[in-house]
């Protein structure tokens, strides 16, 4: 049997969550539904199933598509890509969502550094891995700031991935990348204070903007990828089929065989 290692987020209410992600489910008890079975359905109580007291169900109250382990489509990105209609997360190919695995160590880099190309690609020599050798590799970016999920924090610290490496990447074929902190790029709040200090537009969400010209799809909120090896392993990454979204949680899952 393969070994699962699961990396994803439990989907959950979280105070520490900033207020426009906050996730809320609403849970329904059993004796709730025995209620409706008896006066909506019309099943009289003595003909329930023996020791049968309802069934159990639950509501999803508020949850937006970025809350939580989520794998953005380039349609959040920007509206086009190379002048055509970018791919909603409904339109992204499964094949995209499948692939070897490789992990890339980024934790020594402090927060608010951008992670470079020349980062990228000296991880990539050292642990022996050409991407262009796979159909479909999945680079996972590991900065460990998962720790961090559940915190104030947590939206606060990080590093991020630059323009140049973004695009690197995606031209040597990977279609689908991934980070374990709460954003691909450096922390929105830093990035504003940043930009406006220098006076520079350019520093502003750059790796999400390389999907303007160059279609990918990046995974946010992931967790465990200090549980994995370096390579050797598949991922899966498949996102609901929510129609017309620019985003959509997904269970990600590593497969060690």
């Amino acid at each position: 049997m393969p070994q699962l290692i699961d990396l994803s987020k439990t989907i959950a209410y979280d105070p520490n969550d900033p207020w426009f992600m906050r996730i809320k489910v609403k849970h329904f008890s059993h004796k709730r539904s025995a209620f409706l079975i008896r006066f909506f359905l019309g099943l009289p109580k003595k003909l329930f199933p023996k020791n049968f007291t309802g069934w159990a169900d639950d509501k999803i109250v508020s949850m937006g598509v970025h809350a939580s382990t989520h794998i953005d489509a380039p349609w959040h990105y920007s509206p086009t890509c190379k002048g055509e209609k970018a791919k909603t997360i409904d339109e992204i190919p499964l094949e995209w969502c499948y692939g070897d695995g490789v992990v890339l160590d980024m934790s020594w880099k402090e927060d608010f550094e951008v992670i470079t190309l020349e980062e990228v690609k000296n991880e990539l020599k050292r642990l022996d891995f050409n991407l262009k050798a796979y159909p479909n590799p999945i680079v996972l970016i590991r900065t460990d700031r998962d720790k961090y999920a559940g915190t104030p924090d947590f939206p606060k610290r990080g590093t991020g991935m630059s323009a140049e490496a973004t695009r690197w990447l995606i031209e040597q074929g990977v279609k689908v990348m991934g980070i374990d902190q709460w954003g691909f790029d450096l922390p929105l709040p830093y990035m504003v204070e940043k930009a406006k200090k220098d006076k520079n537009a350019d520093l502003f969400w750059e790796a999400h903007l390389v999907g303007q010209t160059h279609e990918y799809c990046h995974m946010e909120q992931l967790t465990n990828l200090a549980a994995l090896p370096p390579k050797g392993f598949k991922v899966a990454v498949f996102p609901l089929k929510i129609k017309g979204a620019s985003a959509a949680p997904a269970r990600v899952v590593a497969i060690i065989e």
